[in-house]
This record gives C-alpha cells, sequence and structure tokens, in this order.
C-alpha cells in the first residue's frame, strides 16, 4: 500500500467536512464501543488484561526461541515455513509459491500484512487473480481497489446506499437494498471463486510455537472456504503474534473479539495445524506460514516494543475522538488510529509521518481500552519528542516551545510572564470576551474563538479565594 502519510492534514479536512461520512462514522459508538463496554462485564478486565500482557511480554521477550519452536513444530507437520525481512520479500516469497504451484487464482481473507506488501498487486503483475473474499474487502476491491479504512471493519466509512449502489453497477443485477439480500447476492458471486481458485492466502492473528499451528478468527466462515477449498494453503502474519502455548491463546481469546466487536466470542476460530494428511477428508495440499519482519524486530527491545503486544483488535481507534472523526484513509497508511500513529513511523519511517504523532488528543482513552495495556499515549509523546530533538517540528514550534521550557525552569519569570499575558488576553477579547484571532495560534482561532481570560492568573484566583476564606 503506498505511504501518503504526508498528506494527513489536507486529508484530515476533507474528511471533516464530508457530512456522509460523519454520519457513517457514528457506527463506531453506537456499536462497537457500546457492545464492547457490555461484553466486558462478564469478566475481569483488568485482571484478564493483566494476565494477557504479561503472557504477550513472555513471547516477546523471547522471541527467537519461540519463533524457532514454532518453526520446528510446523514443519515437523509438514508446513514450509519461510521468513521474510521485508514486506516487498514477503511478497515476492508468495508469488513464487504461486509460480511454483502453477496458481492463476488465489482466494484471500482479510489481511493487515498483506496490505502493507500490495500483494494483490504483486499477484497481478504476474498473471494471477486475486480474490478478496471477506465482505468488506470485497466491497473496497470492486471499488477500485480502495484501502480499509478500520483493520477489523474496513467499510465502516460507507453506509448501505452506497453499497447497493455499487452492487448494481459492479454486479450488474437489480438493485437491493435488504441487508441479507445483499449479502446473499455477494455470496452468489464469491461462491464460484471459492470452487475454482488454487491458493488461498490468509492472515494469522496468531501462531501458536506448542503445536506449530496457525490461529484465524472470524465472523463471516471465508477463512474456512479458503483454507480447505484450494490445493495450496498460504499464511503470512507479522513475526509478533506469536504465543508460546495454547493456553495463552486461550487467554487472548478472552479478549480479542471482545475488545474488536463486543462478542464473547468471534462467529468462526480455525486452528490450522500443518496440511492434509493421508486420513483427512479435507484441507490443502501444501501449506506454507510466511513470516515478516518488515521493521517488527528493531522494535525489539527498544522504547516502542510495547506496540509490538498489539493484537490488532481495533478498540483503540473505536473509542479515538480524532478517529471517529476522519475516518481511517486520513492516515494514509495501512494501519490508522492510536496504533498506526505510533506503528507507522516505526514502520516506514518518522520522518515520513510527520503530522501522526500530533493526531491524538492524549485523552488516553486508548490507554484504557487497549487488551494488552499498551501505553499508547505515553509512545505518541515520544514520538513527539523524538521529532522536537531531530528538528522535524516547525522552527516556530520548537522556539515556542524552547521558550516556554526557559520560562518553566524560572518560577518568577514564569508568573510575571504569564501575569502580563493574561490581562493582554483579557483586553484583545473585548467586550465579547472572546478572540477571534491570535497571533502564533491560527490553527486554533482559524475555525473557533477562544474565550478570554478574566485577567487574572490562576495563582492570582487561587490567592484571593484563600484570603477571602480566612
Amino acid at each position: 500500500m503506498q505511504v501518503q502519510t504526508m498528506q494527513f492534514k489536507a486529508r484530515a479536512g476533507q474528511k471533516l467536512a464530508d457530512q456522509r461520512l460523519q454520519q457513517n462514522l457514528t457506527k463506531l459508538s453506537t456499536k462497537f464501543v457500546s457492545g464492547r463496554a457490555a461484553s466486558m462485564t462478564a469478566l475481569d478486565f483488568p485482571a484478564t488484561r493483566a494476565a494477557l500482557k504479561e503472557r504477550r511480554n513472555r513471547a516477546l521477550d523471547n522471541l527467537d526461541v519461540w519463533l524457532e519452536t514454532f518453526e520446528s513444530e510446523a514443519s515437523r507437520r509438514g508446513v514450509n515455513v519461510l521468513y521474510a525481512e521485508t514486506t516487498q520479500d514477503a511478497a515476492r516469497l508468495i508469488a513464487d509459491i504461486a509460480r511454483r504451484h502453477e496458481v492463476r487464482k488465489v482466494i484471500k481473507t482479510k489481511s493487515m500484512v498483506t496490505e502493507e506488501m500490495s500483494l494483490n498487486a504483486v499477484l497481478g503483475e504476474i498473471g494471477v487473480q486475486s480474490i478478496e473474499t471477506d465482505l468488506g474487502e470485497y466491497i473496497l476491491q470492486i471499488n477500485g481497489n480502495e484501502p480499509p479504512s478500520h483493520i477489523i471493519a474496513p467499510v465502516v466509512h460507507k453506509d448501505q446506499d452506497e453499497i447497493a449502489d455499487l452492487f448494481e453497477k459492479i454486479h450488474q443485477r437489480p438493485r437491493l437494498t435488504e441487508i441479507p439480500a445483499m449479502t446473499r447476492e455477494a455470496r452468489e458471486v464469491l461462491r464460484p471463486h471459492f470452487m475454482t481458485a488454487d491458493m488461498g492466502v490468509t492472515g494469522g492473528n496468531f501462531l501458536i510455537a506448542q503445536t506449530g499451528s496457525v490461529a484465524l478468527v472470524t465472523n463471516e466462515g471465508n477463512e474456512g472456504m479458503c483454507t480447505v477449498m484450494p490445493r495450496v494453503h498460504v499464511a503470512v502474519t507479522g513475526i509478533e503474534k506469536i504465543l508460546p502455548t495454547l493456553e495463552d491463546l486461550a487467554t487472548a481469546m478472552r479478549l480479542l473479539p471482545r475488545s474488536a466487536t463486543g462478542q464473547a466470542t468471534s462467529n468462526y476460530f480455525s486452528l490450522l495445524t500443518g496440511p492434509r494428511g493421508a486420513d483427512d477428508q479435507d484441507g490443502p495440499e501444501h501449506m506454507y506460514v510466511v513470516l515478516v519482519d518488515g521493521g517488527r524486530s528493531g522494535l525489539i527491545g527498544g522504547e516502542f516494543q510495547a506496540m509490538l503486544r498489539c493484537i490488532r483488535c481495533g478498540a483503540c481507534m473505536n473509542h479515538c475522538p480524532v478517529y471517529q472523526k476522519i475516518g481511517g484513509h486520513a492516515y494514509g497508511w495501512v494501519y490508522p488510529g492510536p496504533m498506526g500513529s505510533v506503528l507507522t513511523p516505526a514502520y516506514v519511517g518518522l520522518d515520513r509521518a510527520l503530522d501522526l504523532p500530533q493526531a491524538a488528543t492524549l485523552c488516553g482513552a486508548c490507554d484504557s481500552v487497549c487488551p494488552v495495556e499498551i501505553p499508547l499515549s505515553g509512545l505518541l509523546r515520544t514520538l513527539r519528542e523524538k521529532q522536537v530533538e531531530r528538528h522535524l517540528r516547525p522552527w516556530r514550534e520548537r522556539a515556542g516551545l524552547a521558550v516556554w521550557g526557559y520560562l518553566a525552569l524560572h518560577p518568577a519569570l514564569y508568573a510575571l510572564t504569564t501575569k502580563l499575558a493574561v490581562r493582554v488576553l483579557e483586553l484583545m477579547g473585548g467586550q465579547k470576551r472572546a478572540i477571534g484571532r491570535l497571533p502564533l495560534a491560527a490553527g486554533w482561532t482559524n475555525t473557533r474563538d477562544m474565550p478570554a481570560p478574566v485577567g487574572r492568573t490562576f495563582r492570582e484566583l487561587y490567592a484571593a479565594q484563600r484570603s477571602h476564606l480566612g
């Protein structure tokens, strides 16, 4: 997927002005946020989260050991395990697998890692047709290969009428408006692809070192069709998805569906352990697992290692007041929302994602709902600090912070400066007691008035109150 993170400000402005998008994004709070809250009442969230955090940390602290264990167990069961240092390497490996098995058609489940590597485009270049079978991803694919705007609900930015119009145009059938009828139409269109595909490509929600298994979680059942019907199955996922044991997986599955969609459990859960055996009635003849680094190992042992705990539930973006207003496309790469604002600079470079660390209010909502307790707001602050240190922020901003820092280190001068400033701001407010234009703060006053202060600092007001009371 092309990196367009440097266009964040322009895109965010466009999304804020899109009234249809604003209406569509209300689904985040009416469905995902409320659903998560209701589902969490059935368990002790703090205790379960602490347990999952500890298990994810244990996996990451010995990542090389658990990856080697997974490779050994998976290989023992007939799986070909391949490693890719970059997403481009991963795409080439999958293309080579397709050539080796003379694949003409691939069916895919939703996978954000394949979005990182632009897999559909790479397969198209070698003459292999790639069909998205997740309903949301399928809708985006037939709409001109539009990128997903959410990692769990990729088409959350569209409404029912938009999809009905698209189906009528692409399927050349009478326009349907009822959801059951529309989904049935999609199944009818996709069924021939399931029956004729040579290779299935899936992601992997988790990898289990103990058994060499790949765990897949969906709500549509398409992962079963993509792994059972074709003669070749390729699972591709990041190296950080490893879990040591099946007990670790059980803990993760208590929180993943609840955090993602508010469900106690997902509709479909597959634990794939090797290709079809001699006594098996179904399954692929060949199974590959492609483990992608793509910048992940660079986070190990550093300030951002906690980000690798992420289980891709989407809870942080569902609760983020910024994402709720602009959606995912404004962020300009695969991962939107708070988790994307940390991951994208880590994967593509901080200098290529200058606005993303600023694309948050630091309200802490993402911290409070994260099922693995990633300190997202703290990591975003760290990225902001790194931007200032590397002179990646505008000089006016850096100069302003330097002045503020100097004043903060000299309390007497700070008190005098603020005392003068509030009196000037009071005068600027005039009779309306609102400042419509404020030098050096156009980003605020271009779109709203700033309330004028009363002309005294908090210290002065506090001292006066204390004097009045006693």
